[in-house]
């Protein structure tokens, strides 16, 4: 493979990529016996054609484009690797010669990291935040920790907000069943709102055995167009009313939970909520200084760059659905939404999270922070005990590129801990009070 490379204006560069002639001969063979199984030709039965034959009933380039595609896939990360650009973006890719017995010849535009011109990044000004932990702070924690440690029990009686119903449902429109209406042995929890408004209310004091009829009127702006605005009807049968049984804090429950006293659990109640509450305004001051030092500095963030990270964080958003359960296009019909969209509202959050990287690295430049091998051993230990996986297997098993990756994040977070250790955090007048001060301005100066 040879690479050639030609820098271009507003920080995009060229790549020519020519491969021998002999790639390209074997990736058309590949994609031939790929796809000779799917192409009909009369006089022979499928897969026995030769190739000539294909290509003379459909054409020389039959499988070019299939093969171009091939050859791109597995040879632009070589080249990008070879070329030693720092690139940002993904390629816009263009063949110039594909032609069996000649090289195969594409190129890809890219865009290139912009030029970061920082602001100052040491002694931010941050909102100072407290981390006091009060009685009440302390209450709540243990009211929540008793609902953790609750247990669901079957009861006899009617069903309250709060409790959980499991139930068959089926819904009809203008007395005909409509899709997407139906359900068996649904766990519904009462008062979630998670079902269509007024829905629940109308299943509170119903018990199992019960076949309830709930009226409802879909909401205007419902996903589905067919259904907006409509009344229908649900037949439900409830099957369970199911109650969490909260325990009663006494001297049995503090033995349970491995105390000696209830003065005992206060404290150990506090001294989690403290380390809790550090972290928080740890990170939100973090961040608030990430955000003040990007604001602040130059910086061209290219457009290709842009849409490169939103396709990745739309990528994401998908991967994470599906481990829902539900695809990105159910949850396009679901939600009414179009990818379109979606790539819309994403867009501002990956703006902010480039431009933060974007001075993290430079700022990781500047003061020459870098991974050490103890350093990148450590998060690897971290990854190798959460897989129950030796050091030597995650390593062994571990692409170069993935390294490089982790020892670019080691260095941002040495970056990320340096702007913390300088911040200067100041008192500023609470945002909600703020409002309301705003808001009694506007009233007053309205009635004069």
């Amino acid at each position: 493979m040879n690479v050639q490379t030609e820098v271009l204006e507003d920080k995009k560069a060229k790549l020519t990529i020519e491969l021998p002639a002999e790639d390209l001969k074997n990736a058309l063979n590949s994609i031939y016996n790929k796809q000779k199984n799917r192409i009909n030709v009369p006089g022979f039965r499928k897969g026995k054609a030769p190739r000539k034959i294909i290509e003379k009933m459909y054409g020389k380039e039959i499988f070019y484009e299939d093969a171009a595609n091939k050859l791109i896939s597995e040879e632009y990360p070589k080249a990008y690797d070879e070329c030693e650009l720092d690139i940002v973006s993904r390629p816009d890719v263009e063949v110039t010669q594909v032609e069996e017995g000649k090289p195969f010849i594409f190129t890809a535009i890219v865009a290139l990291r912009p030029d970061v011109h920082l602001s100052e990044y040491k002694g931010v000004e941050v909102k100072r935040i407290d981390t006091s932990v009060s009685d009440e702070d302390i209450d709540e924690e243990i009211e929540n920790q008793r609902k953790t440690n609750s247990r669901s029990i079957t009861i006899d009686g009617e069903a309250a907000s709060g409790d959980t119903v499991v139930i068959d449902y089926e819904g009809f429109s203008d007395g005909v069943a409509f899709d997407g209406g139906k359900g068996e042995r649904y766990p519904l929890e009462l008062g979630s709102n998670s079902f269509i408004p007024g829905f629940e209310d109308q299943l509170i004091g119903s018990q199992a055995g019960d076949e309830v009829q709930v009226d409802v009127t879909f909401p205007e702006e419902y996903h589905a167009p067919d259904l907006a605005g409509k009344d229908a009807v649900f037949i439900v049968k409830v099957h369970e009313v199911r109650r969490n049984e909260v325990p009663e804090i006494d001297e049995e429950y503090i033995e349970d939970i491995g105390f000696d006293s209830m003065e005992e659990y206060r404290q150990d109640i506090r001294s989690t909520i403290e380390e809790r509450k550090k972290a928080e305004a740890k990170r939100t001051q973090e961040d608030e200084a990430i955000a003040w030092i990007a604001e602040h500095s130059e910086i061209d963030v290219p457009d290709e760059m842009i849409e490169t990270q939103v396709n990745s964080a739309l990528n994401d958003y998908a991967n994470n659905l599906m481990q829902s359960g539900i695809s990105l296009s159910q949850y396009l019909q679901m939600t009414g939404m179009t990818v379109d969209r979606l790539r819309d509202q994403i867009r501002p959050e990956t703006v902010e999270r480039v431009r933060a990287s974007l001075v993290l690295e430079e700022i990781a430049k500047i003061e020459a922070f870098e991974a050490t091998d103890d350093d990148v051993d450590e998060k690897l230990n971290e990854a190798a005990n959460n897989y129950h996986m030796s050091l030597e297997d995650i390593k062994k098993d571990m692409p170069d590129s993935e390294i490089k990756s982790l020892k670019n994040q080691i260095a941002m977070e040495k970056a990320i801990n340096l702007i913390f250790d300088n911040v200067v955090p100041v008192d500023r007048p609470d945002e909600e009070a703020e409002a309301e001060d705003d808001a009694g301005e506007t009233e007053a100066s309205t009635e004069e």
